[in-house]
């Protein structure tokens, strides 16, 4: 390690509070060692510590590369993390440039598009994921604005910028059409922070894996940029049984089974058509879905489960999908939405639901008979339980609520002779 450089003008805490201002905010340099420079940029309420390489150093044409490297400990005493002492910024300033010889691309050239390629060929891949969404995801938001910058120098004020703009930029259609949003909206407003947080999770893996690997020397800049918050908290929608009947009494004859199953099952439309007989087990009555989100799972039927899967695929050969058209063709990617909607309206069932909806009605209707939450994880093949905790938890008989029912006193009052309409009843919903 080379030895300490010392420097009079910004080593201590004192000297510094004597320097002034620069007016073009250059900071106040030091040499450590030939081509390594560390840097104390003043502000008007403390300074932070800068380190700057030359491109002989870091291995490339261009001049100088510069980062920032932490907090000078100017008002607040160092804590050896982000807020640093004189020596501590020596230290940080070498194992950058150390970082920056040992790799094949120093970290000085890194790019955020280097790290999403390394993630994507080095661990998503290698999980076997389909790849398909996050492709878009990372094309559509986060490679046309960060894909050319240097991970180091990423700073913690730009992610934040860049999330914000995500935030409340336009909406994104299919096709890549774009679309203003009601910014009065609170719904609205929380549907575009929640697509946000999705897509600054994107963002932060490849950034974390590029750590773990060591081609960059700090995650501090992205770890601290933190999501909206109460974003993922939406009211989840459900059909109740009689709903359900409803629908599918509703539906045409030949979308009714694709329903059915999705009810009987808690399968997503995209599993349900890819369906194929020999998935169905109709000796212990389960189908098996070969879940592209990389989590292959068995759904356990019903009794009138296993009674239908049978009728579906009676007399076809193993590879015959289960659902079909009336005229034997597939169903595509977009069949479901119209015939949804045309339902819906039939059924009196508004404001229509999505297909999707479908899913969280099973899920529903498992939390209310008391299914714990982690079975309910399985059955609809949730990574882990805290998605469904937070659909479906509420559901769930609760002693809380049976204890407050049963001790809380009848305080009295008017009788009513008014006998309320239900809404799972009437048209509403």
């Amino acid at each position: 390690m080379a030895r300490l450089s010392r420097d009079s003008r910004i080593e201590t805490r004192e000297a510094r509070q004597r320097l002034a201002i620069p007016a073009d905010r250059e900071p106040y340099w030091r040499q450590l060692t030939p081509g390594v420079f560390i840097g104390y940029r003043k502000g008007p309420k403390g300074g932070v510590w800068v380190a700057r390489v030359s491109g002989k150093v870091a291995g490339k044409e261009k001049q100088y590369f510069k980062k920032v490297i932490g907090t000078a400990d100017d008002v607040a005493d160092s804590n050896g993390f982000d807020i640093l002492s004189y020596k501590e910024a020596f230290t940080a300033v070498l194992a950058f440039v150390e970082d920056c010889k040992q790799h094949d691309k120093p970290a000085a050239r890194y790019t955020v598009k280097d790290a999403v390629d390394d993630y994507l060929r080095e661990h998503y891949q290698k999980e076997g994921r389909s790849l398909a969404r996050t492709l878009a995801m990372l094309e559509a938001h986060i490679l046309p604005t960060l894909g050319k910058k240097v991970v180091a120098e990423l700073t913690k004020k730009e992610i934040d910028d860049w999330l914000m703009k995500l935030a409340t930029g336009k909406k994104r259609l299919r096709g890549g059409r774009l679309a203003a949003f009601d910014k009065k909206d609170a719904e609205a407003v929380r549907q575009r922070r929640a697509s946000a947080n999705r897509v600054l999770t994107a963002l932060k893996a490849p950034l974390n894996h590029a750590y773990r690997e060591k081609r960059v020397p700090s995650d501090d800049a992205w770890r601290r940029v933190k999501p909206f918050k109460r974003a993922d908290a939406p009211k989840i929608r459900y059909l109740s049984a009689d709903e359900s009947r409803r629908l599918l009494n509703a539906c045409g004859e030949d979308f009714r089974p694709v329903v059915r199953a999705a009810l009987l099952t808690g399968c997503r439309y995209g599993e349900l058509i890819a369906l194929k007989v020999s998935d169905f087990d109709p000796d212990n009555g389960s189908i098996h879905i070969a879940d592209p989100k990389g989590k292959p799972r068995h759904v356990w039927l019903t009794t009138e489960g296993r009674r239908w899967f049978e009728e579906w695929t009676a007399g076809k050969s193993g590879t015959a999908l289960v659902l079909t058209r009336p005229d034997g063709g597939p169903w595509q990617k977009d069949h479901q939405a119209r015939r949804m909607r045309d339902a819906c309206e039939a059924a009196r069932i508004i404001p229509a639901v999505s297909f999707h909806i479908l899913r969280h009605s099973y899920g529903a209707s498992l939390a209310s008979a008391g299914v714990s939450i982690q079975m309910i994880a399985d059955a609809l093949g949730h990574a882990d339980t805290r998605m469904t905790s937070r659909h479906y938890a509420h559901l769930q008989p609760s002693a809380v609520a049976d204890a407050i029912r049963k001790h809380l006193p009848d305080f009295g009052g008017p009788e009513s002779n008014v006998t309320p309409i239900s809404r799972r009843k009437g048209g509403g919903s």
